[in-house]
């Protein structure tokens, strides 16, 4: 792909997703919200935060839910990033509605998003920085980190999009299968979530308005990406670091 922009953009300013409930991660999560859960003796949300540090952000919203006093205790021991909670303690906005309440707190410009279960071990270059690299808000206004299944380890899904070779995104149809699945980060413009309001819904809509318009891109990962539903898929996580170190 040739999507640089000159200078290169890089945020300064992100939002992890950090409210779900973990039903799938009992019974963890039954004493701790599932972005507290350890792999390496790291919990799930730091990997995120660490590379959201790495790539220069400053500010960082992360919503919370379930056991939010053990989020909140958890994330003032971070002392490299200016961390604002976003609460929805008394409603579970899901993803979409998540970002609209925390849009007065990221600003104006391309913010990144990251779930706050999944991560990923950078290849040759770091995935967040080459998202950044590749970022051109004249064509797109939202694009996707996308792992290969063949990077993926603890995921057992069907694939969630087609993605042509300019990168741009569309939805795999039902009874298909695709190779490509998004990884759980994103950098998107604030502007699409213009007239919404902070209420349940799910960022797929957005996606699906963004597929419409020919707005939705993605971005091939690079190096291995580790999804963390349930407690089975603990062990997954941690071979898979100790076969990257020894590659």
């Amino acid at each position: 792909m040739t999507l640089t922009t000159t200078p290169p953009f890089k945020p300064k300013t992100a939002m992890v997703l950090a409210a779900g409930l973990g039903k799938r991660m009992r019974p963890i999560t039954s004493t701790i919200p599932k972005p507290l859960v350890e792999i390496r003796g790291k919990a799930l949300i730091d990997y995120g935060l660490d590379a959201l540090a790495r790539n220069g952000v400053e500010r960082v919203v992360v919503n919370v839910h379930y056991m939010a006093d053990l989020m909140r205790a958890h994330l003032r021991k971070r002392k490299d990033m200016e961390i604002i909670v976003s609460d929805e303690q008394d409603e579970l906005l899901d993803s979409g509605g998540g970002i609209v309440k925390a849009l007065p707190e990221l600003g104006s410009e391309p913010f990144y998003v990251i779930n706050s279960d999944t991560f990923w071990i950078d290849g040759y270059r770091d995935n967040l920085d080459l998202m950044a690299h590749l970022w051109n808000p004249a064509r797109m206004d939202m694009s996707l980190l996308i792992a290969d299944m063949q990077q993926a380890t603890g995921y057992d899904g069907k694939g969630d999009f087609v993605m042509d070779v300019e990168g741009r995104l569309t939805r795999v149809e039902e009874r298909d299968m695709s190779p490509f699945i998004y990884a759980g980060v994103a950098i998107m413009k604030p502007e699409i979530f213009a007239g919404m309001k902070p209420e349940k819904f799910s960022l797929n809509r957005v996606f699906d308005d963004l597929i419409d318009a020919d707005r939705l891109y993605g971005v091939r990962l690079g190096g291995l990406w580790i999804t963390v539903g349930t407690p089975g898929a603990i062990p997954l996580a941690e071979a898979a670091f100790i076969a990257s170190a020894a590659a």
